[in-house]
């Protein structure tokens, strides 16, 4: 259940009700917010003066539920660009699977620049699955990408590897992501809820929607209203592509959650020559964002090199999405 007290209720009255129910406190700006477990189905007539309302829900899925908010949280990336809300914008975020080198970077800022797309993405820390293969240039890929956002203007995207950097990611970062093997890793998800940053939070490739929608109560239980899901496949039992776009369950959380939606069809199919339609059927699905992977030259990237497009590539489907957006009432931004 969702208790908000408004803020006439003393603080040692709003730990007591925390402490009795077994609460946990996110103060707002015109509410103290108390999350009980969902066990909780009744009201507190005691406390009924301090009320000003009350959600129960069916389980943990709880500040993201449309039960408590039936509105669309809305993401401030910066002052011309939200992901979210009613804006009926898809943001378009890419760049390569990870910085391999300065002037390879540049390269994908300067393709952003060229296009129009606002956001970089590349990761500076690798969560590979074979300790054989790069795993990233570490701060030295965070202090390049912080170069191109200071040279291009460009808002910056990179991944939390684990939690003895994530404070390094906060500091350099525009989005922390954090991706579908981390999505488990309380520290990280907690360091996220304090920070107050955008967070774009990826689903394990063998999590449910409720285990994925409970990761993000985490990050909004700890003070951070600014959490974007990301579906980027799960794994099924075919054995032609990487992953399974899981579309379905985009529907799932368009319907029963504030939180907006981003796809990221890179990782999903894992081959380049499917990216193409596999955006544009995200597209046409009216969501908020999309993640996908481009590389100046895909045949000697050191991590993801099969999914990867080129820039010619990129850029022909950059020029054929609008009139899919279009028709669904969005706009490419």
């Amino acid at each position: 259940m969702i208790l908000e007290l408004n803020k006439n209720t003393s603080e040692s009255l709003v730990n007591e009700i925390a402490q009795k129910h077994e609460a946990i406190v996110v103060n707002e700006t015109n509410a103290y917010v108390l999350i009980t477990p969902s066990k909780l189905k009744t009201s507190l007539p005691e406390y009924k003066q301090y009320i000003i309302k009350e959600v129960a829900v069916p389980d943990d899925i709880q500040l993201a539920s449309k039960l408590y908010r039936s509105e669309k949280r809305e993401i401030k990336i910066a002052d011309h660009l939200i992901i979210g809300g009613n804006t009926h914008n898809t943001v378009m975020i890419t760049g390569p699977c990870s910085v391999e080198s300065e002037e390879q970077i540049t390269q994908a800022a300067e393709l952003c620049v060229k296009l129009g797309v606002k956001v970089l993405r590349a990761g500076a820390y690798k969560p590979r699955t074979s300790p054989y293969s790069f795993q990233g240039m570490g701060i030295e890929g965070l202090r390049l990408l912080d170069k191109m956002r200071n040279q291009y203007g460009l808002k910056i995207i990179s991944e939390v590897r684990d939690s003895t950097h994530v404070q390094d990611i906060i500091d350099h970062v525009d989005i922390i992501q954090i991706g579908a093997k981390a999505m488990y890793d309380h520290g990280i998800l907690r360091a996220a809820g304090k920070s107050g940053k955008p967070v774009l939070l990826k689903r394990g490739f063998g999590t449910t929607l409720q285990e994925f929608v409970q990761s993000a109560e985490f990050i909004l239980s700890g003070g951070n209203p600014n959490v974007i899901l990301c579906e980027r496949g799960i794994r099924t039992f075919e054995t032609k592509t990487r992953f399974t776009l899981d579309l379905c369950g985009v529907s799932f959380l368009k319907e029963y959650t504030n939180l907006p939606v981003i796809l990221d069809p890179s990782h999903a199919i894992g081959y380049a020559y499917g990216v193409p339609d596999l955006t544009r059927a995200c597209i046409a699905m009216g969501i908020d964002g999309l993640l996908i992977e481009t590389h100046p030259n895909p045949k000697v990237a050191k991590s993801d090199a099969a999914q990867q497009l080129n820039f010619e590539e990129f850029t022909a489907l950059y020029k054929s999405v609008d009139t899919v957006a279009k028709a669904v009432g969005y706009k490419i931004v």
